[in-house]
């Protein structure tokens, strides 16, 4: 999960940044709040790909998504990246738990496949040294 949730925020890293700059043309935004508050996204972006598995994350992320698409109200075309995102996001946690579970699965079976194949081969060995002493010398 972690690999698939932090390859989306990566590119939301870079979204809120590509936004930004669409929204410095608007005379009416300040550039320093505009590049404070897309900073502070784009730091939360990067802070989360770390924080994904951590208690809270996947909710962080989540908040993070519906502060993408409310920025559709600065850049209106960040309703739409936002809903891009989000649905992105959804997928990364959904099929990302499915694959830690896949994987937790076939580790467990692997562990166990080990542990049966040291009692076969101890019953491979026992005929074999069993069918070594009756050699013709040995009787």
């Amino acid at each position: 999960m972690r690999t698939l949730c932090a390859s989306t925020l990566i590119g939301e890293f870079f979204v809120v940044g590509f936004a930004a700059l669409v929204a410095m043309k608007d005379p009416d935004l300040a550039g320093a709040t505009l590049w404070t508050v897309s900073g502070i996204a784009m730091f939360l972006c990067l802070a989360l790909c770390g924080m994904v598995t951590r208690p809270g994350g996947i909710a962080l992320g989540w908040a993070l998504q519906i502060a993408l698409i409310a920025s559709g109200f600065v850049v209106p075309a960040m309703f739409f990246m936002g809903a891009v995102f989000a649905a992105l996001w959804w997928a990364s946690v959904h099929y990302g738990r499915k694959i830690d579970e896949a994987k937790a699965r076939f580790a467990a079976q692997a562990a166990q496949a080990d542990q049966v194949a040291p009692a076969d081969q101890a019953a491979q060995a026992t005929p074999a040294a069993q069918a070594g002493s009756t050699t013709p010398d040995a009787v």
